[in-house]
């Protein structure tokens, strides 16, 4: 069983959940941008967790079948239940209104050959499959579930970013995280998978010289010599040189798919968690 891929547009890959515990070789993770989206398709069609999909940016894609799979559509441009695509049907994703990246999930899974683990295509790097070109013939996976006519759980919402301080907030001035969360900052158009490039009020440095190369995570903000923000995203390198202000939550980090070029982006202070209970006080 396989699509056969008639049209593409500016980009298709295809992702999984990532390539998790390899950073200390120097493997960036890759995986789907928008996760919950992602997994949303893949439980539309009983697909596992892991099973991968494709990821495709600013719609254009167009894929035959070769025989009937149930497939999903979600982000940008999805319609967020699973349908039937017969055998020789024609499936065509436009270039959604809103959003940058859609995904489709084919029951059973695009079943590339995986790469050191994963089926994700890291576009740093580019380990993994290939971009996915028109002309390619992509396998799918036996059926594992049937559909599911809908999802119960809430797709997320958007909001500002939630920040902690990062591991390098002490080179920068006391208010630095006050200023980042106070203003609107605009997505640049270099902004990819590796990183959201943002625009807007300078982080400013307190601390000269260079910061020797250290470890960078999922969501990290680094800061380089001109004050702008990056938002390191899935395909980010393993270490970085440039000192980190604060990391966004995990569970925010979805929103940084679908930000297209001039759109606003807000921060704001994630909440404190509670720390251990007080001891309780000793009685005579």
């Amino acid at each position: 069983m396989s699509l056969e891929v008639l049209e593409v547009g500016p980009l298709v890959t295809v992702q999984d959940r990532g390539r998790v515990g390899l950073a200390h070789l120097g493997v960036p993770r890759a995986g789907a941008l928008d996760a919950p989206a992602a997994a949303l398709a893949n439980r539309l069609v009983g697909n596992d967790p892991d099973a991968a999909v494709l990821e495709v940016l600013l719609g254009g894609l167009v894929v035959r079948s070769g025989a009937g799979h149930w497939v999903a559509v979600t982000g940008a441009a999805g319609r967020d239940r699973a349908e039937w695509l017969p055998a020789g049907g024609v499936l065509r994703l436009e270039r959604p209104a809103t959003g940058l990246r859609t995904y489709l999930a084919v029951a059973g899974g695009i079943a590339v050959d995986p790469v050191l683990g994963s089926r994700s295509t890291d576009t740093l790097a580019w380990v993994g499959p290939p971009r996915v070109e028109a002309g390619a013939l992509l396998p799918v996976g036996p059926t594992r579930a049937e559909p599911r006519p809908l999802d119960t759980p809430r797709a997320p919402k958007p909001g500002p970013l939630r920040i902690v301080p990062g591991p390098r907030d002490d080179w920068f001035a006391d208010d630095a995280l006050d200023v980042l969360c106070g203003a609107a900052y605009v997505v640049e158009a270099d902004s990819n998978r590796v990183g959201l490039r943002l625009a807007g009020p300078a982080l400013r440095r307190t601390r000269e010289g260079e910061l020797a190369s250290e470890g960078i995570v999922l969501g990290a903000v680094q800061v380089p010599p001109n004050g702008m923000p990056v938002v390191f995203l899935a395909d980010h390198p393993p270490t970085g040189g440039y000192p980190v202000v604060g990391v966004v939550d995990a569970d925010d980090l979805w929103q940084c798919a679908q930000l297209r070029p001039g759109e606003l982006v807000r921060f704001t202070r994630a909440p404190t968690p509670p720390g251990p209970p007080a001891p309780a006080a000793a009685t005579a």
